[in-house]
């Protein structure tokens, strides 16, 4: 992710991820799979039911792929006229993605590196918290099978010092 001035959300570049899940995720055959559903789902619809006015929505804190997939990248000057529409770009040969943009809701920034990139940044996101619970997990499993094995260990002894009492040693 990096932060743009004067905005709330990040904007992301695939150059921050490794190059295996670049190619796995970005590669043609399934990028042509992943962006329908991106395109049909209601990601950047609801962001113009969310912000009215360009200072609400350049204050927020939008996810990665409503960044890379919902806006331009802010280095191409576009005006902003609602969350899924801009006109006017001001640098479109600053990024290839200025000049791939489109206001069509079925288009916006979808074959954009950009939209990859927010992909995999909330790919990212969502793996750590996945992460996150399987380390809870695993701590919470290892604590039971030492008491487990605790209580075993007490129970073999118990049966030997009762062995023992009873004269079986």
């Amino acid at each position: 992710a990096y932060s743009v001035p004067g905005r709330g959300y990040s904007e992301y570049r695939l150059a921050g991820f490794s190059s295996w899940l670049q190619n796995h995720i970005t590669d043609a055959d399934s990028w042509r799979k992943i962006r329908p559903c991106l395109a049909d789902s209601e990601i950047c619809p609801k962001l113009n039911s969310e912000f009215v006015n360009a200072d609400q929505f350049f204050a927020a804190h939008i996810s990665p792929i409503q960044s890379g997939c919902c806006k331009p990248p802010t280095i191409c000057g576009y005006q902003f006229v609602n969350p899924t529409v801009w006109s006017n770009p001001t640098n479109t040969i600053a990024d290839p993605d200025c000049t791939i943009w489109n206001d069509d809701p079925s288009q916006l920034c979808y074959n954009c590196d950009a939209c990859k990139a927010g992909l995999l940044g909330n790919l990212r996101k969502e793996w750590r918290k996945a992460n996150l619970i399987l380390i809870l997990t695993v701590v919470v499993l290892i604590w039971v099978y030492v008491i487990a094995c605790s209580a075993y260990k007490n129970a073999q002894t118990e049966q030997l010092f009762q062995r023992y009492k009873q004269g079986w040693a």
